[in-house]
């Protein structure tokens, strides 16, 4: 019944320290390493932080994260259904949007971008929002002022959650300043100079919750989402060449984007 398929038999292996293990007659030879600190399996996948031990953990490590929590009378609960919807819906999106964008920059701008980074940002950008509430998260209807305050906090969280996890520096600043506004507004950040990596996350994270449908809206069109982004570049809160880029990456994939481009 299983012609040509080869079945496990253990005594085809040879197990022990530092020896050669060999799969069976196909030749793919392994190597273990002399240590019990190499683990050739590891995963560096950010997504292996999406579990509910590795959040708990990242909150008993940084009193921060408890503080903020307090402070704004929300309860230590993990939102674990919120978090994994996201990790495989809209985060996966903008990073795939912010791929397109980077892939379509002007070359000098293009060896700018620190591909990793911006793809392990674009994952975790929104990772905070499994300390919100799912009733604030989920409301069918605008926010109050208070809840605004209490969604808004995600950036935040996201970043003290992350901090002692392995990140780097660059991917925790790009989820706790992918919201930031750009034009100086920010009364914390009124220096800050956003990097090429933090505009190419932040504009496909508004170009993605634009086109996506939400409890509180329908799905925009590509055209209707390019229009309203197109206004962010007129107000300077968008570079031009980000904005084509995206423009350029959506007419590769065969997207009708009937826009003026600036």
């Amino acid at each position: 019944l299983l012609v040509g398929m080869e079945i496990y038999n253990p005594g085809q292996y040879s197990v022990g320290l530092g020896q050669r293990i060999q799969f069976n007659k196909f030749g793919n030879k392994i190597y273990f390493g002399q240590t019990q600190g190499v683990d050739s399996f590891k995963n560096n996948s950010v997504e292996r932080l999406c579990n509910e031990f590795e959040i708990k953990k990242m909150i008993m490590q940084n009193p921060e994260v408890k503080k903020i929590l307090t402070s704004n009378k929300m309860p230590v609960r993990l939102n674990m259904v919120e978090l994994r919807d996201l990790m495989d819906n809209h985060s996966k999106d903008t990073m795939n949007i912010a791929v397109g964008i980077a892939a379509n920059l002007p070359e000098a701008l293009k060896q700018r971008v620190n591909m990793k980074d911006l793809k392990d940002g674009a994952m975790l950008h929104d990772f905070g929002k499994v300390l919100i509430p799912p009733q604030i998260l989920n409301k069918n209807g605008p926010l109050t002022v208070e809840e605004h305050k209490i969604m808004d906090l995600h950036t935040e969280l996201g970043y003290q959650l992350l901090k002692n996890s392995g990140i780097s520096d660059e991917v925790l600043n790009l989820v706790r300043y992918h919201h930031d506004n750009f034009d100086g507004t920010d009364s914390v950040r009124k220096n800050f100079i956003p990097d090429i990596n933090l505009q190419i996350l932040n504009l496909a994270d508004k170009y993605s919750a634009l086109t996506e449908k939400r409890v509180y809206k329908e799905a925009y069109s590509p055209k209707k989402a390019l229009t309203i982004l197109y206004s962010d570049v007129k107000k300077g809160n968008v570079h031009p060449f980000l904005f084509q880029a995206l423009v350029k990456s959506l007419e590769s994939q065969a997207v009708q984007v009937n826009v003026n481009k600036c």
